[in-house]
């Protein structure tokens, strides 16, 4: 933990402290920002509190006395709740404005894990409670250059598989071995494996048809499609670097079994392609301006041309997610629709843009991309991105 960076981050951000709290794990993002050990038994409430200013306070149960001695701080400890709750005050009483691992109204979820209980006993002890949720990025989603170096090179195998797999596609319909949705899934997760990835075991999507219409389809064996001439296709690959630190890389890429696709088919995706650029255009000249940039309106620019082009009521998500050791990460999400992000795009962070149009029980398209913003606040795009539809012949 880097006490002296988060205090002069609540500093900034005109907060008197930062309590941080637990109970059987529910907080991963505690345990990671703090440094504390993520499989360490939690079986009794612990509290840490960092003021803006001065030492930080430690409050763990008897049964567990030992629990924060990783963090700096002066150790308090308690056994009934009724000395939990007189130590709890006495840490926050002093202290007006404090951060908690807090969302107001849930709007961001990946954020509110305080329980409802524990946010009222805190704030009957005098302090207003504001979100954390621009300091978890900063602490938790910001992954910097060594971060980016991690993104490249799962990036470069990513695409690379990609390639491999729609090769395989070109095979099959010459001639070959036929394939279905889930073997060239497997194909994928044995190609990820080898290349040095993973995926953490939540598997790529291969889709053909009506199947990916379904956003978050996943290939199984007893209802996989077989590839034949005139499919649709949609291919959805995520994967990091094995070895830390690996940052995810995400990508989706759409093709046709043959040579000429339905006019359907490339007019969904052409609306697409525009939409996501228009995104990726809109987060660049803000941030190329030094201008702040939330992800909501980051939305709302790629949403537009989608809505613009006749298929507002088919693109089913938000436009994008935040990506980090996770594929979904605790940063800025691109989204207006799910929730309104008002999280700001920031240096040393990442995410997505994937617009998606979905036709239920025909065809459906989405392409994605994953923007870094480089420590100089430029956005960049790592690998290809797609602009045509991908041909099989």
């Amino acid at each position: 933990m880097n006490l002296s960076a988060i205090q002069s981050a609540l500093r900034a951000r005109g907060l008197d402290g930062w309590l941080f709290c637990d109970h059987h794990h529910r907080d991963p993002m505690a345990y990671r920002i703090l440094g504390l050990p993520e499989r360490s038994m939690a079986s009794r409430r612990w509290f840490y509190f960092v003021p803006a200013e001065g030492e930080p306070v430690k409050l763990a149960h008897r049964v567990e006395p030992r629990m924060l001695d990783p963090l700096p701080g002066k150790q308090e400890h308690y056994l009934a709740w009724t000395e939990l709750h007189a130590k709890l005050r006495a840490m926050v009483a002093r202290a007006p404005r404090i951060a908690m691992q807090y969302s107001p109204n849930n709007n961001i979820p990946y954020i509110g894990l305080v329980d409802a209980g524990t946010i009222e006993l805190v704030r009957s002890f005098g302090p207003e409670i504001v979100t954390s949720a621009d300091l978890v990025q900063q602490f938790e989603a910001a992954v910097g250059e060594e971060g980016f170096e991690s993104h490249v090179f799962a990036g470069e195998r990513v695409q690379r598989i990609k390639d491999e797999t729609f090769a395989a596609m070109r095979e099959s319909l010459a001639g070959g071995k036929a394939v279905d949705e889930y073997g060239l899934k497997e194909r994928i997760v044995r190609r990820f494996e080898e290349e040095g990835l993973t995926c953490d075991g939540e598997s790529p999507i291969v889709g053909f048809n009506d199947h990916p219409a379904d956003p978050h389809f996943e290939p199984v064996q007893a209802t996989s499609y077989t590839l034949k001439k005139g499919d649709t296709v949609l291919l959805d690959l995520w994967a990091r670097r094995a070895e830390p630190p690996g940052i995810y890389y995400d990508i989706t890429w759409c093709a046709f079994a043959g040579d000429r696709p339905p006019a359907k088919y490339v007019e969904i995706f052409r609306v697409a392609r525009e939409a996501r650029d228009a995104a990726l255009d809109f987060v660049s000249r803000r941030l190329d301006a030094g201008t702040p940039v939330h992800g909501y309106e980051v939305d709302d620019a790629c949403r537009k041309v989608v809505r613009d082009g006749g298929y507002g009521d088919a693109f089913l998500h938000r436009t994008g997610h935040s990506i980090g050791t996770s594929v979904h990460g605790n940063g800025a999400n691109i989204d207006n629709l799910e929730t309104k992000d008002d999280r700001l795009i920031v240096p040393g962070t990442c995410f997505s843009i994937e617009p998606g149009i979905y036709l239920a029980g025909s065809m459906a398209v989405r392409t994605e991309i994953d923007v870094f913003v480089r420590s100089s606040g430029k956005a960049e795009v790592v690998g290809d991105r797609q602009t045509e539809l991908v041909l099989l012949g």
